[in-house]
C-alpha cells in the first residue's frame, strides 16, 4: 500500500474528475467509488447514494478525490509537476490538462476543476544549471515570457 495519498477536495465533482484525470495520463484507472449514506447526514448534509470520494490512480500514483461541499478551493500553494521528455509530451499534456482551465506563466496551469500543474520538460534543470550562470539566467528570462515552456526556445537561449 502506498503511505502517502493526495486527498483532493472537490465540491461535487469528485467522480467526474477521477475520469478526466485518467483519461489523459497513461496506465491510470479508477478504484472504488464510495457514496454517501443516511448515516451522518446532519453533518455532511448529502444525499444518500451521492458520490462520497472516488479513487484513482495516475502512472500508478494514487489519489483520492472527495466531494466536501464548497468549502474549500485549491490554489498553487500545491501543484503536480508532469516531466516530459519531449515537446510533444509537453504540448499534449498542456493542451489536455487547461482545456476549460487557465495557462498561467512559467509552465503552470489551472484545469477546470482549479488544480494547478506544472508542465515541465526533463531537460528545463540541465539548462537552468551548471557552471555558466549566463546561459542559466538567459534560460531563466526566456521562461519567465513563456506560457507553455518551449523546449528549443529554451535551449536556444
Amino acid at each position: 500500500m502506498q503511505k502517502i495519498t493526495p486527498c483532493l477536495w472537490f465540491d461535487n465533482e469528485a467522480e467526474e474528475a477521477a475520469e478526466f484525470y485518467t483519461s489523459i495520463f497513461k496506465n491510470s484507472k479508477i478504484g472504488r467509488i464510495s457514496r454517501y449514506g443516511e448515516a451522518g447526514h446532519e453533518i455532511h448534509g448529502r444525499a444518500a447514494d451521492t458520490v462520497m470520494n472516488a479513487e484513482f490512480e495516475l502512472n500508478g500514483q494514487k489519489f483520492l478525490a472527495l466531494n466536501g461541499g464548497p468549502i474549500f478551493k485549491f490554489n498553487e500553494a500545491v501543484s503536480f509537476i508532469v516531466n516530459c521528455e519531449s515537446q510533444e509530451e509537453v504540448d499534449y499534456y498542456w493542451e489536455k490538462l487547461s482545456d476549460g482551465g487557465e495557462e498561467r506563466p512559467c509552465g503552470w496551469l489551472r484545469d477546470k476543476y482549479g488544480l494547478s500543474w506544472q508542465i515541465v520538460p526533463t531537460v528545463l534543470g540541465e539548462l537552468k544549471s551548471g557552471s555558466d550562470r549566463n546561459k542559466s539566467e538567459r534560460v531563466m528570462q526566456a521562461m519567465l515570457k513563456m506560457k507553455k515552456l518551449d523546449i528549443e526556445a529554451l535551449a536556444s537561449a
